[in-house]
């Protein structure tokens, strides 16, 4: 399966694949048949710039990821890899891929997964987001409902069982203090606790 998936990304596809929380969309984010596919998929307006998956610190310093005090303690913590998506800004004069070059901040996240780490230390940085239509509050916890759901077609399906319903927390580090921009997985209280540390 590990292989018939990097061929699927690599090959400019699409692949429902799960995560640690919910089930996502992934393609690589150099790819923009690829990219067009995931939202023509969840019918998600054009404006809306998709998250990024890494897998590992090193990966964001890679795409130039500003990595100021409040996400080190961060990534340092039990967190990471897991449920917590961090917003983060660009150290000025970095040369950022093409497919970064329009952007002043990406949402980036380490999952927890070890079947999906694994493809992304094989693929590098992937573009993955919820599978779900675009306006839902959530995302189906299962295939089929997803499929029924979606406007199209994945181009290759990654089961791992019942998906979980609650997405990452969304924290904008650009922020001191940090602001949660969603609250999900991991608790606000949870966070406060390790950046006041």
């Amino acid at each position: 399966m590990y292989n018939q998936v990097i061929k699927t990304l690599e090959s400019g596809g699409v692949v429902l694949i799960a995560t640690d929380t919910v089930y996502g969309l992934a393609a690589l984010p150099a790819d923009e048949k690829a990219v067009d596919r995931i939202y023509v998929l969840k019918e998600r307006p054009r404006c809306m710039f998709l998250p990024v998956m890494v897998s590992g610190v090193s990966d964001m310093e890679l795409l130039g990821l500003k990595i100021n005090e409040n996400v080190h303690k961060l990534l340092a913590s039990e967190l990471v890899p897991g449920a917590i998506t961090f917003v983060l800004g660009f150290d000025d004069g970095f040369q950022r891929p093409d497919w970064l070059k329009e952007r002043n901040e990406i949402a980036v996240r380490i999952p927890d997964n070890s079947f999906l780490l694994a493809v992304l230390r094989k693929t590098g940085p992937l573009l993955v987001t919820s599978a779900n239509r675009h306006g839902r509050p959530d995302t189906p916890d299962n295939v089929g409902d997803i499929l029924l759901e979606l406007n199209g077609q994945p181009d290759f399906i990654v089961e791992d069982g019942k998906g979980k319903e609650t997405p990452s927390t969304i924290v904008n580090c650009r922020y001191n203090p940090p602001i949660i921009e969603r609250h999900g997985a991991i608790s606000e209280e949870i966070i406060n606790n390790i950046l006041e540390k």
